[in-house]
């Protein structure tokens, strides 16, 4: 699967050392329009899927916490019919997976998780908000790092290349209707294991 060790630095320690402001869940319902000129303009069609990357804590309080979150989204399912699964890739972070064809939702359930992480005093273990897209068969993402605030744009490429084209033409036309990462070092490749894939297989 797909996260580097670096991810640690670049979406955690260093990206902490180096935030501008306290990351805001909030942040998240700017893909609620953003995802409207994603197909509308630029031709990318949601792929049904939204994903939310997280640190564990070794405690009962912890896992508590987590164990809130997927309650409060199995009881938002019968409103939303949004699904949501856990998993733990091979470097050791977590994820809360969401499926749901209506856009909306996706955003909605995801902004519920990351905020009963924030109120129950582990906002800090948020690692990043991953919305993807698709295009002639090819993902692309929107990923949104809670330690820097920002959203920056994501599109793999086989032999762990990517696609700078497309980056640039997302950032350039969502620039306004996102808060995007200025600074590209923090422009972090979130690999999958293979491009048919996402991050958080």
């Amino acid at each position: 699967m797909g996260l580097l060790d670096g991810i640690r630095e670049v979406l955690g320690i260093r990206a902490e050392t180096d935030a501008g402001r306290d990351a805001d869940p909030d942040d998240l319902f700017g893909m609620s329009t953003a995802y409207v000129t994603m197909e509308a303009d630029l031709g990318y069609e949601p792929v049904g899927m939204a994903a939310l990357c997280f640190s564990e804590v070794d405690s009962t309080d912890f896992k508590n916490a987590v164990d809130d979150v997927h309650a409060i989204l199995e009881a938002g399912k019968e409103e939303t019919g949004t699904e949501a699964h856990a998993h733990v890739d091979d470097h050791g972070y977590s994820w809360v997976v969401l499926e749901d064809d209506d856009f909306e939702d996706l955003v909605t359930s995801l902004h519920f998780a990351a905020d009963t992480f924030v109120e129950q005093g582990y906002g800090s273990r948020l690692l990043a908000a991953l919305f993807g897209f698709q295009q002639d068969g090819n993902n692309v993402y929107w990923v949104y790092s809670f330690r820097r605030g920002a959203y920056y744009p994501f599109a793999p490429k086989r032999g762990h290349d990517r696609d700078s084209a497309a980056e640039f033409k997302l950032e350039s036309n969502l620039d306004g209707e996102l808060e995007i990462e200025s600074d590209e070092k923090y422009w972090y490749p979130l690999w999958p294991d293979n491009i048919r894939q996402h991050p958080w297989d």
